[in-house]
């Protein structure tokens, strides 16, 4: 079992599919949550108020689920596991109402985000460390207008991960727990 570490559903319990997902430790979600408010509040951004979250490869929703418990207004999630999806809606319905998310159930490696009809505040991409396709979802929101210069992209990956960032991005901050490497990126000021 895994918990909502804070917000208004703090301490409710979601649901993990027992195979095909490596959710994020309540460690490491407290750790993005701290410096995602942290870093807003320097700039002077409220990302919960009214603001649309996105969660890649979303698993057991644990990433999006916990910034609707701390007021954000809606969470697209995308997921394509057929089995995890069963599991996903069960955990939003436990948390938000059906008007707070929105499960795409599709491959995010080529999706054009179509799908998604707001500006979005924070986007969390977390795939299988196997899989590296950070370039290619990165360059296909580059393409939407979803994407502003507050919206704050969460990378979790293997550590020893080079990623190459499209160059409209910049590394704000990157965090290292055991081999997890978690990283920060911005839009670059023009």
């Amino acid at each position: 079992m895994l918990n909502i570490i804070g917000g208004i559903k703090k301490r409710t319990k979601l649901d993990v599919p027992i195979k095909n997902v490596r959710p994020t430790s309540s460690i490491k979600r407290e750790a993005m949550f701290s410096i995602l408010e942290s870093n807003a509040l320097k700039k002077k951004i409220d990302i919960y108020s009214n603001r649309c979250f996105l969660d890649l490869f979303a698993g057991s929703g644990s990433l999006g689920l916990e910034a609707i418990s701390r007021g954000a207004k809606f969470c697209y999630f995308y997921e394509i596991n057929k089995d995890v999806v069963k599991t996903l809606e069960h955990n939003c319905l436990k948390i938000c109402k059906p008007n707070n998310f929105k499960i795409i159930k599709q491959d995010i490696t080529k999706s054009l985000f179509r799908e998604i009809n707001n500006l979005l505040s924070v986007i969390f991409i977390d795939p299988p460390y196997t899989l590296v396709p950070f370039n290619n979802i990165l360059n296909n929101l580059l393409k939407t207008n979803l994407v502003s210069k507050d919206t704050i992209i969460v990378i979790e990956s293997e550590k020893k991960i080079k990623i190459n960032f499209p160059s409209l991005m910049e590394i704000e901050e990157e965090r290292y727990y055991g081999k997890t490497k978690i990283t920060f990126l911005y839009m670059k000021a023009s």
